[in-house]
């Protein structure tokens, strides 16, 4: 099954393209990432997929939902977003588990009547993703790395078929980046995971978990396919328009700096 299919898909505002004739297609099985640079049309991508957005033009399905013949709302249950932004509207004063436990419901906050076995289940996610730690704990008092988790965790309450991870490391240190980059490359391994995307600027966040990469870029795709294929010296340059140099961090990870970067 494609997981979400772009065919010929453009958004358009005051005549302008945003996002200009994309095709794309997501595979069962298969883990993207998205890399642009700030302006690229990443989060606008990110809301047509979710139906924040609609198309101007072309059509787009997501999980077998034709968007215009399905229930929004009945399809954005089936996806998990893990957003920065989505920690602004929290209530700090919540404990971890009861944060992830709203994901169950789709709500900021719980307004719902939940079992003690639904509570078990959020912090049984929790420490699938080997924060017990945080349990009790209120989200106030966690740190960046340690919020993302939880909303990772969150996303994951309702079993979705889908999960995006938006910008997951931003304003993380190098220390809690690395620790996320773990519990998301151990979550991915799980017999019944879901098919990830994960939307960043560095290239040196596209781990072995990510199977194939996107290039946005003005809007429109510059290159997509399998990661080895497009995280390559000659492409990356040309994607930048600019002079950059690849660091060879390990055999599969990489880091690119403008040629004349401070040193």
């Amino acid at each position: 099954m494609a997981i979400l299919t772009f065919e010929n898909v453009s958004l358009i505002r005051q005549q302008q393209p945003l996002l200009n004739n994309i095709n794309w297609q997501i595979q069962e099985g298969e883990n993207w990432a998205i890399l642009g640079l700030n302006g690229a049309g990443k989060t606008l991508l990110l809301q047509l997929i979710t139906g924040s957005l609609w198309p101007s033009a072309g059509k787009l399905t997501v999980l077998d939902q034709v968007f215009g013949q399905t229930s929004i709302p009945e399809l954005s249950k089936r996806i998990g977003w893990v957003s920065t932004a989505l920690q602004y509207r929290l209530n700090v004063n919540d404990t971890a588990e009861r944060i992830v436990l709203s994901g169950k419901f789709a709500s900021i906050g719980i307004y719902q009547a939940f079992t003690e076995e639904d509570l078990e289940r959020a912090k049984e996610i929790l420490i699938s993703l080997d924060a017990k730690s945080l349990i009790g704990k209120n989200y106030h008092f966690l740190s960046q790395g340690e919020r993302q988790i939880v909303l990772i965790a969150r996303a994951l309450m309702a079993d979705p078929e889908l999960l995006i991870l938006d910008e997951p490391c931003n304003g993380l240190d190098l220390f809690a980046r690395e620790e996320l980059l773990i519990k998301i490359d151990h979550l991915v391994r799980q017999p019944e995971a879901p098919s990830l995307l994960f939307v960043t600027h560095h290239t040196e966040e596209i781990l072995p978990f990510i199977s194939h990469v996107m290039m946005l870029k003005n809007g429109e795709i510059f290159a997509k396919g399998q990661r080895q294929e497009i995280l390559t010296p000659d492409l990356l340059p040309k994607f930048y328009d600019k002079p950059v140099t690849s660091y060879q961090l390990t055999e599969q990870r990489q880091m690119i700096l403008p040629v004349n970067h401070l040193s």
